[in-house]
């Protein structure tokens, strides 16, 4: 009976939840420093240091992105497996190149997104074999030109499903755009290990977030956005 009790993870916390998932939600969504969400608390009349932030984030923001996952990934496996777009950017730690892989959906959905300090076969592989695991297999990829997808995909049996294209892959591409904009507000990563934990919870927290908005009336569109904060405001509860 013990183990069957759902144990809340805000147990040791003096604070509310409620001020927790704001922090983490306003550090992960928005393009701000620590420091900025510091201020912005402070407005609101919540007095903690930007440290404190950093732990909240770094405590909470896998298992709210956790939770968001296991909901999105069971609503959607049977519709997101039409069409999946794979890029990857490059990513300079302490003046080393790494490489960020991302998958999307045909919609938009950030599926996966992985770091590697390589682009060949192998990476291209570990990262295809990741999304697969989760997700299924995909009817068509779209890629870029780079060798080491179809070098990975022939691995698996699927190179008949690639597609490259100049323009096919502007989904892809397009959806590192909120990423960028949070990179440039935390001056870069300093560590490979931060940089991969950090990318799975922005993606998480960015697919809840994103409404689409052009494509919805403003009446719609603000029912779906109270929705998704609603939802948010019950991650993890007891």
């Amino acid at each position: 009976r013990r183990g069957m009790t759902k144990r809340s993870p805000f147990r040791y916390f003096k604070t509310s939840p409620e001020i927790i998932r704001l922090a983490v939600m306003m550090y992960v969504l928005f393009p701000l420093s620590l420091r900025n969400v510091e201020d912005l608390l402070h407005e609101r009349g919540i007095d903690i240091s930007h440290e404190t932030v950093r732990f909240w984030w770094n405590r909470f923001g896998p298992l709210f992105a956790a939770e968001i996952r296991k909901k999105r990934v069971s609503q959607m496996r049977a519709y997101s497996n039409w069409q999946w777009h794979l890029d990857e950017v490059f990513v300079k730690i302490n003046g080393e190149m790494h490489y960020l892989w991302r998958a999307v959906d045909h919609e938009g959905e950030v599926l996966e997104s992985f770091v590697t300090k390589r682009r060949d076969r192998n990476a291209a592989l570990k990262f295809l074999r990741k999304t697969m695991k989760r997700h299924g297999r995909p009817h068509i990829f779209v890629t870029d030109m780079l060798r080491s997808y179809g070098a990975a995909l022939k691995v698996i049996g699927n190179v008949d499903k690639q597609k490259t294209d100049r323009w096919l892959n502007n989904r892809a591409e397009n959806s590192h755009q909120p990423f960028r904009r949070r990179e440039r507000a935390m001056l870069r990563f300093r560590r490979m290990r931060t940089l991969q934990k950090f990318v799975p919870v922005h993606g998480s927290v960015h697919n809840h977030f994103n409404q689409e908005r052009h494509l919805y009336s403003r009446s719609n569109f603000k029912l779906n956005r109270a929705a998704a904060l609603a939802e948010w405001r019950g991650l993890c509860a007891a």
